[in-house]
């Protein structure tokens, strides 16, 4: 990619648990060198511990104080432009949507229930999927979610059936049409 051409700023990854965010987002960054910020690791980090002892320690509102903390100062680093791959409740709040767009352009990762499903199952980590029929709890909180990913997004892309590089290209050509045509 040549310096003259026009690179977007903060590029924003949004999406339920399983949708691709930290695959995508790591190609995002292997291409632009922009750094990648996962939101989830840094709260883990910062708190020394699992989101799963999170969740189960402090409970789900303290998680997303966390997580609306983070965005915080995120946006506080305007010197470098980032990849941000956030946890997929992150768009409950509303505080956090008007945050998120004002960081960059918000690309909303999704995928069908099997999808998401077939993607999660193995894992111990999703301490909101811990129930009887993951399947069931995937659904009700895709559809609770999806009028808050749609309200916060620029572009939505169905990840089921796209690798990680065809997704990264579509954000780019995107994300570069969208930031030369809103300055």
């Amino acid at each position: 990619m040549s310096q003259t051409a026009v690179t977007p700023k903060n590029i924003v990854l949004i999406g339920f648990m399983g949708s691709g965010k930290s695959t995508v987002g790591r190609e995002l960054h292997q291409r632009l060198g922009y750094t990648l910020t996962d939101m989830d690791r840094l709260i883990e980090e910062s708190m020394g511990k699992k989101i799963t002892e999170i969740f189960k320690e402090e409970g789900e509102a303290a998680f997303r104080d966390f997580e609306t903390l983070q965005l915080l100062e995120i946006a506080k680093q305007t010197e470098k432009r980032q990849i941000i791959s956030t946890g997929g409740g992150v768009v409950i709040r509303p505080e956090n949507r008007s945050l998120l767009r004002n960081l960059g352009y918000v690309v909303w990762l999704s995928a069908p229930v099997e999808v998401i499903y077939d993607r999660t199952s193995r894992s111990q980590d999703r301490p909101l999927l811990n129930h009887l029929d993951a399947r069931e709890r995937i659904s009700t909180l895709l559809e609770e979610r999806e009028p808050w990913y749609r309200e916060t997004a620029h572009l939505k892309i169905d990840t089921a059936g796209l690798d990680s590089k065809e997704i990264a290209t579509g954000i780019l050509e995107s994300a570069r049409y969208y930031f030369t045509h809103s300055e």
